[in-house]
């Protein structure tokens, strides 16, 4: 955010800004436009999804921070949407306006359509995440439900100019898509805002990519963003890291996986890497890590889960079995018990899910290890 702001064209003479931050790196983003505008902002608002991120803020004069909710919309969002459209129409005439959209703002904010409710969109969201329903679609029909989404707050600027710089967790990285069309073209009259996506999975592709050549490691990405059910997911990507030449292989994208009736507790991530982890039972070269980058995975506060060819032995050792919590949807419960889960925190960014897997014999690993005077992984 800052290096994209300090190397945009020259500001006018007295610029002065007012910016929103929506999503879950809305206070990183918002910190990075200050590193560059510094004193000319006259005003920002962010919205968030935890506490823990807003507490950077703190302190910051000019800065108004809110708590939207996430995954499912509630009586938060529905605050932070008449706080966003407050915004916008107390802009004063003089003032830049810059808005800064990232994953999450579909549910941390919302302003519903004339006859529809909270529960509306509480159904609509709950019945997307049991059924599996790709980011896109969901989106789509998020927008459908919102007079803000969809272009809706655009169209709420009236034709003045604006500038909308985006982190994108979708396919093909549409603005009409991020953040359900939250500062998408106009639904009507005028559209005078600049847009500009800034970062997406393959930037996060690429800098694992990156680190990993700079181990000696030969690297295998996928250029075509991953998406569909995380099951064939994970035995398309086994097969992949199993037979093909590279050592480190790294896919991004977002998979789905289809609830049953009284699910468990996990996310897509932790389901993913469950289901891998049967595949590559007793194969002491495989390590496989399933990860959101925003720090977060469904509806827990894990990241994601790093699992090896001893994870299944580890289940059993806890009298838990893998085919049967995936069944359940109870990737969280199985992980927990293996030692697998791995839990950073919010991350300040959120750009979709990374897959990484990794191919070395023990002997090699080791060899790695002492050549870079790395740590001892516990798999190793």
């Amino acid at each position: 955010m800052r290096e994209a702001l300090l190397h945009a064209p020259p500001l006018k003479a007295g610029a002065r800004f007012w910016v929103a931050a929506v999503g879950k790196a809305a206070p990183a983003m918002a910190l990075g436009a200050r590193d560059a505008l510094g004193g000319t902002i006259e005003r920002t608002l962010v919205i968030s999804r935890d506490a823990q991120s807003l507490a950077a803020l703190a302190g910051l004069t000019t800065v108004d921070s809110m708590l939207g909710d996430h995954p499912v919309p509630g009586e938060g969002s529905l605050a932070a949407g008449r706080q966003l459209l407050d915004f916008v129409d107390a802009l004063p005439p003089h003032a830049e306006a810059l808005f800064l959209i990232s994953g999450g703002a579909s549910s941390l904010v919302e302003v519903p359509r004339e006859g529809v409710t909270l529960e509306d969109l509480v159904s609509l969201t709950r019945w997307a995440l049991a059924e599996g329903i790709a980011i896109g679609e969901l989106n789509a029909r998020r927008a459908a439900l919102s007079s803000i989404k969809g272009g809706g707050l655009a169209t709420r600027l009236r034709g003045r100019p604006a500038r909308a710089l985006f982190l994108s967790d979708v396919p093909r990285d549409d603005p009409r898509v991020i953040g359900s069309g939250l500062m998408g073209p106009a639904s009507e009259g005028p559209d005078r805002v600049e847009r500009q996506v800034l970062a997406s999975v393959d930037d996060a592709v690429a800098a694992v990519a990156a680190a990993a050549r700079e181990y000696g490691l030969r690297v295998g990405t996928r250029a075509p963003r991953f998406a569909g059910g995380a099951m064939r997911l994970a035995a398309r990507f086994v097969r992949r890291l199993r037979e093909g030449r590279a050592q480190l292989l790294v896919w991004g994208g977002e998979s789905t996986v289809e609830l049953p009736a009284n699910p468990g507790e996990g996310g897509r991530n932790q389901h993913l890497a469950l289901a891998a982890a049967r595949l590559i039972a007793n194969d002491e070269r495989l390590l496989l890590l399933a990860a959101g980058t925003d720090g977060t995975d469904g509806v827990t506060a894990d990241a994601g889960a790093l699992v090896d060819g001893a994870t299944c032995a580890r289940l059993a050792s806890a009298e838990l079995d893998a085919a049967h919590c995936l069944a359940a949807a109870d990737s969280a419960r199985a992980l927990a018990a293996s030692g697998d889960l791995v839990h950073t925190g919010p991350t300040g960014t959120n750009v979709g899910d990374l897959l990484i897997g990794l191919k070395l014999s023990p002997v090699a690993a080791q060899r790695l290890l002492r050549r870079h005077g790395g740590p001892r992984s516990r798999v190793l």
